[in-house]
């Protein structure tokens, strides 16, 4: 490991690396001990390990150079080989049995420090709270600790509350490890706040840029990045995608035993950073300028920056769709949810749910739900689950006592009062056309989604009546490949793509097919040499 890294000395008490501050890399202790503490925010040391000679000190984030998620100081005099970022991931491609060791237990690390509650911000607030629910979601989506704390019973948190006197709309409070507060922040300023999102290299034009980081993004970023192009994805909210927010998904190749959305968009993530991908979320993506007068695509982000790329792969995939029910956007976050994690799950123990769908989504969120609610009704506008679901889920369901299937339904309308959240649920036959109420806590939505195109505007890009991007189509005379768009150099992969097939392996494969256009495409513009 030496040739991939430098020796340094540090004398007792020196610090390694510091909570909240990007760290050097990852650190293998030749001599002496290094003491791991976890620094809060609100005050609070605590130690996390002590490691000695022989012992390496990193998790996945040193990976791409992130923020440290805890202290580390030498205890005596320390000699350590420090191994930097990029070279980090040189040793992972060179060293096969080896990189494979160091790339389990970085995994673990971090597993084990969002299992703990180790590092990472503070949030201070109620668990049931719709932004509670909202940042938690964030975070743990994107695999980053952290730990709540509520005011009603953590002396701590009250103290916190009563020092700071928020209004309702402040909460939930965030204590970031140097001991900043943030009041109900936004999922872009907590993460430039913790440290989630880094600066974008001045100049640099990556050989590709992908936007969206679902399964199709993902899949172009590992085949891309493993065959020597420089790479940026970014994506507004957290990797995965609608994948990524799947309970467990039975019918994909290689797991017999299934596999959740996260668990396996999780892998892909962590393999496109070991390839040297770098991964900008939460960024969201505002413009494409096609113009290339230099040569390179634009993409302006959220933050005014603008990402340059001599190629463009569109992997944004689809929003979902909010169906025209009355006083929907009151009740969103507030019993209205659009996917089902843990978090949901937690506030629908021991009660009554309506989960509305009849995909594959909706079929393993309702088997999912079942576990926890006392009981999930089904409600589906047609006539039955044959033509939209696979038949496996179709036989799970059945088998679910405590599912009960609503055929030739539709919600129509949402009560509730005050600030307690949803309350009823209207229903309406689609046959006879009578209706009835139920009181229902938690409504789950899974009708379909709608492609987020809209950031293309004035590119040029054709789209089909529903929005989703045409591929491969003719285009004066030019033989176009299968997944280039109208304009020449922009792709598009995934649910975002006309006729693609709606399905995480179709996306997958269409993701590692993209590359072979890429680089054909990257080819033909490559500036000869002089």
């Amino acid at each position: 490991m030496r040739r991939f890294g430098e020796i340094r000395h540090y004398r007792d008490g020196d610090r390694l690396f510091e909570t909240g501050k990007p760290g050097p890399g990852m650190f293998v202790v030749l001599s002496g001990h290094v003491a791991i503490t976890q620094r809060d925010g609100l005050g609070h040391v605590t130690p996390v390990a002590d490691q000695g000679a022989g012992q390496f000190l990193a998790e996945i984030g040193q990976l791409s150079g992130r923020v440290a998620l805890v202290d580390g100081h030498a205890e005596g005099e320390v000699e350590a080989l420090v191994i930097a970022p990029e070279r980090l991931r040189a040793l992972l491609v060179a060293e096969a049995d080896l990189g494979e060791r160091i790339m389990r237990a970085l995994i673990l690390r971090r597993v084990n420090l969002i299992q703990g509650g180790v590092g990472g911000p503070v949030l201070i607030g109620h668990s049931s709270a719709a932004d509670v629910i909202r940042l938690r979601g964030f975070l743990t989506r994107n695999g980053y600790p952290h730990h709540l704390l509520d005011p009603a019973v953590d002396k701590d948190a009250a103290d916190l509350i009563a020092r700071y006197t928020p209004s309702p709309q402040d909460l939930p409070l965030v204590v970031v490890p140097d001991g900043s507060v943030l009041r109900n922040p936004g999922v872009s300023d907590l993460a430039r706040a913790i440290g989630m999102i880094g600066l974008l290299e001045q100049g640099k034009v990556y050989d590709v840029a992908i936007v969206g980081s679902g399964p199709a993004g993902l899949s172009t970023a590992v085949y891309a990045a493993s065959e020597g192009l420089s790479v940026a994805v970014c994506d507004s909210r957290a990797f995965g995608g609608q994948a990524g927010a799947s309970a467990r998904i039975e019918n994909y190749l290689g797991f017999p035993t299934g596999i959740s959305g996260l668990a396996l968009t999780a892998r892909a993530f962590n393999q496109a950073q070991k390839l040297g991908a770098d991964m900008m979320i939460p960024v969201e993506v505002m413009s494409l300028d096609c113009a290339r007068d230099d040569g390179a695509f634009a993409l302006t982000l959220d933050g005014g920056d603008v990402l340059r790329a001599r190629s463009i792969v569109v992997a944004s995939g689809a929003r979902y769709r909010r169906p025209d029910i009355a006083h929907l956007a009151e009740f969103e976050g507030r019993g209205v949810w659009y996917w089902a994690s843990p978090i949901e799950a937690r506030l629908c123990q021991a009660r009554e749910v309506i989960l509305v769908g009849g995909g594959n989504s909706a079929g393993q969120a309702a088997v999912f739900l079942a576990a926890q609610a006392s009981k999930v009704h089904m409600v589906i506008r047609g006539g039955g689950l044959g033509a939209s679901m696979s038949r496996y889920l179709i036989e799970r369901i059945e088998a679910t006592p405590n599912i009960e299937l609503v055929f030739n339904t539709e919600v129509v309308g949402l009560a509730g009062v005050g600030d307690s959240g949803l309350q009823q649920v209207r229903l309406r036959s689609r046959l006879s056309g009578g209706e009835s109420t139920m009181d229902i806590r938690n409504l789950f939505l899974f009708v379909g989604a709608d492609p987020a195109t809209g950031w293309l505007g004035e590119c040029g890009v054709a789209l089909d009546r529903g929005g989703f991007i045409i591929t491969g189509a003719p285009s004066d005379g030019r033989l176009v490949p299968a997944l280039e768009t109208s304009v020449p150099g922009v792709f598009a992969v995934g649910d975002v793509r006309s006729g693609s097939v709606k399905r995480v392996g179709g996306a997958i494969g269409e993701g590692a097919q993209v590359v072979a256009a890429l680089h054909g495409f990257l080819g033909d513009t490559a500036q000869p040499t002089l």
